[in-house]
């Protein structure tokens, strides 16, 4: 446990209430050295990896704590899957691309439906997402926020409620305000049939150039 915290940068921050330190962590992002000293302090997270036969994960993978892969998901190269407090099991058919981070704060197990994109350097702390929706590129979720089906975040977007909150099936959340509007789903079944050709055609070409992840923290 003590390793994954070598690699820091400290961070200073300064509010209305004051100046405050924080520490940078690759993965983990701004954290107050508190919350280092309470992590430390816990048990050590074991792998634990297991990992369909027929997904696609790229050794160059940063995995940690018990992760569950599903059939036909696949993880580019450079993602970071963290399951620090609890677990973490993604669906089928899932796309993770690189950059993103998946991070699992909470002791309840973090549940990931089927057919979700998270494209490149999105962060996704949801203790659940649904079916088929879209995480945006650098777009980031909150662990307090529980993603509904055929949701789409878009780009650059920042959920971050201090209370927890669901966002509906269908909803939408663009522009720098995070705004928010309700999709009448016109198209889903376009948009599927392209993400699983989108997906096949990584399943074929990615092995080609990367080494890949087998279960049981190999």
């Amino acid at each position: 446990m003590t390793d994954f915290f070598e690699d820091r940068q400290a961070v200073t921050n300064t509010t209305r209430s004051g100046v405050h330190e924080y520490i940078y962590y690759p993965g983990l992002g701004t954290v107050l050295p508190q919350q280092i000293t309470y992590a430390l302090n816990m048990a050590p997270i074991r792998d634990k990896y297991t990992i369909h036969s027929k997904s696609i994960v790229c050794q160059d993978v940063e995995l940690k704590g018990d992760i569950t892969i599903g059939s036909g998901t696949i993880v580019h190269p450079k993602a970071t899957i963290f399951a620090i407090a609890g677990p973490i099991v993604i669906g089928s058919g899932c796309i993770i691309e690189e950059g993103a981070i998946i991070v699992n704060r909470r002791k309840e197990v973090m549940r990931i439906g089927d057919d979700n994109l998270f494209e490149i350097g999105c962060r996704v702390e949801s203790p659940t997402v649904g079916n088929f929706n879209t995480v945006s590129t650098r777009a980031r979720v909150h662990h307090t926020v529980r993603i509904g089906s055929y949701c789409v975040i878009g780009t650059g977007c920042l959920l971050v409620p201090t209370e927890d909150e669901v966002l509906d099936d269908y909803s939408v959340t663009y522009g720098p305000a995070a705004e928010r509007r309700i999709w009448s789903g016109r198209g889903k079944v376009q948009e599927a049939d392209l993400r699983r050709k989108h997906a096949e055609y990584l399943r074929d070409m990615l092995p080609k150039f990367n080494r890949l992840r087998r279960g049981d923290g190999t």
